[in-house]
């Protein structure tokens, strides 16, 4: 067909080898969306496959959306509404996690620990009672030279001991089930001790008989080595093994903190962004100056970005108070204080058994040295050189001249009173060590009795009441640890409970302010 000029009017669209006038689209209109052709579907000889059609088809829906104002408020608001739904479900899976953590720490991890130890610490004071009722109980059948607070006492904390030990492998053994390994350890471990206990019984009792003294000293030195071979080993085995498991899920936890604290702080940042540049272009192209809704979203995106970074963050500081700065410290106390235990039956053997004192007297040494560790020190110098490497520490926090359990403490100081109460303990510890020559003098000396006095009698200045001394200021730095503990945990909860719903209601309300803020804004084009 031919159009002249001042034509008004074509001539009828569709007719056979005419050609029809279609109107100009508007500026930035971009006109009807067109079906794809089968080479924009993926087809023909173009060869895209299906995502790149989907990404095709996606690019032309957005560039819709930009090509309007209209577009790009529903995209803008659209883009803020995804910001928030995303920040709070970091957050909900953040919490979820938190508090999984605090419940494993709280109900599992740090109770089986605990109860590990006190097995550990339980065994060593059982078979330090028993060895103090054979001392105790003076000449077999006749009772002569019996002494009957000491044997009274004695029985008295074995029995507690011999409870604490039952009570501490059946907590173990319903908190082991789904662990093989450490099923079977507490499954041999209850064996042993059923084995254990019959020999102690059947010690007491030769020693109740007259003339029953070396068999009942024979059948403890069995009960004894069995403790040293098998029952402290698998004991201490338990108390690493429930410990390892808290650390792998303590480091799991920190690390999923650090990823989740990076996102919270990106998607944070873009939510307040994405508010803040949609605030300037409604003022600038509606000329007015405020947006109510926008102003009200913003300030509850900043309100949920911090409370957010805050729950996040003290989580992962309480983890590690809770992990590195108390629980650390009440396993290394715990265990010194078994190893105490353990050192002060050590006394007791030696004075019981003759035939075995140079090998006691060398487990004792070896102990002393696992809690505080002087190079080359036997018991003849060890004394001395503890006065003098003490008195270094006292006038340098950074003296490192001696090592172990107390030197572990003593580097993990971390809370107030913490150090006092670790100083007294060491103090404690040095006065104790002093009354082990004491009755290592009196027994070279011939004096059998007045060792065995000043080893297990409840004299105030005894070794039993010096002892007693050193265990009570140890309890006390370990009660410090266990509170801070306990606390940690609370405060972790606690953070969970109040600032992870104010993040939550502050990112809802976020997204509802921004859908009624841009409501007016919208309404305009309608």
């Amino acid at each position: 067909m031919t159009i002249t000029a001042g034509t008004e009017q074509a001539e009828v669209a569709g007719a056979p080898g005419t050609l029809t006038e279609s109107p100009a689209p508007d500026a930035g209109d971009p006109g009807p969306l067109r079906p794809l052709t089968g080479e924009e579907r993926g087809g023909g000889s173009s060869g895209l496959r299906p995502p790149a059609a989907i990404v095709r088809a996606a690019r032309l829906i957005a560039d819709r959306y930009r090509a309007t104002l209209l577009g790009r408020l529903r995209l803008a608001r659209g883009a803020c509404v995804l910001l928030a739904a995303g920040l709070l479900i970091l957050l909900v899976v953040a919490a979820a996690g938190a508090s999984t953590s605090w419940d494993e720490t709280a109900q599992r991890d740090a109770p089986r620990t605990i109860s590990a130890t006190q097995l550990n610490l339980a065994l060593n004071d059982m078979d330090a009672q028993a060895a103090n009722m054979l001392l105790s109980s003076g000449d077999s059948g006749t009772g002569q030279g019996r002494f009957e607070e000491s044997n009274a006492k004695a029985n008295g904390f074995y029995r507690d001991a011999q409870e604490t030990i039952s009570r501490s492998l059946r907590t173990l053994a319903a908190s082991s089930e789904g662990d093989p390994a450490t099923e079977a350890v507490v499954v041999t471990l209850t064996d042993d001790f059923a084995h254990y206990q019959e020999l102690l019984g059947r010690a007491l009792e030769n020693d109740s008989r007259a003339g029953g003294k070396d068999a009942a000293r024979e059948d403890y030195r069995t009960a004894t080595d069995l403790l040293a071979d098998r029952l402290l080993p698998q004991a201490r085995k338990l108390v690493d093994a429930n410990n390892a498991v808290y650390e792998r899920r303590y480091a799991a936890a920190r690390s999923d903190l650090a990823v989740q604290r990076i996102a919270e702080a990106v998607l944070g940042m873009l939510l307040i962004a994405a508010l803040v540049l949609l605030q300037v272009r409604l003022a600038r192209r509606f000329h007015r100056v405020f947006n109510p809704g926008l102003i009200a979203a913003t300030l509850c995106a900043v309100v949920a970005v911090v409370s957010g970074a805050q729950l996040l963050a003290i989580t992962n500081d309480r983890m590690k108070v809770a992990r590195r700065d108390s629980f650390d410290s009440v396993i290394a106390l715990s265990r010194s204080k078994a190893i105490g235990y353990d050192a002060n039956a050590d006394e007791s053997r030696y004075l019981l058994d003759p035939d075995r004192r140079a090998a006691y007297e060398l487990s004792f040494l070896d102990k002393s040295q696992q809690l505080y560790g002087i190079a080359g020190a036997g018991l003849d110098t060890y004394d001395r050189k503890l006065d003098e490497l003490w008195a270094g520490y006292r006038k340098d926090h950074e003296d490192k001249r001696f090592t172990g359990e107390y030197r572990r403490e003593l580097d993990n100081i971390t809370f107030a009173g913490e150090r006092e109460a670790a100083e007294k303990t060491v103090e404690a510890y040095a006065v104790y060590q002093r009354d082990d020559r004491t009755i290592r003098r009196l027994v070279a000396e011939g004096k059998q009795q007045e060792a065995t006095v000043f080893c297990i009698g409840w004299a105030s200045d005894t070794s039993n009441a010096h002892f007693g001394g050193w265990m009570k200021a140890l309890d006390e730095v370990t009660a410090v640890n266990q509170r801070h503990f306990d606390l940690a945990v609370q405060e972790g909860r606690g953070a969970l409970n109040t600032r992870g719903p104010l993040a939550g209601a502050s990112l809802l309300l976020a997204a509802g302010l921004t859908v009624l803020g841009l409501r007016r804004r919208l309404a305009e084009f309608r």
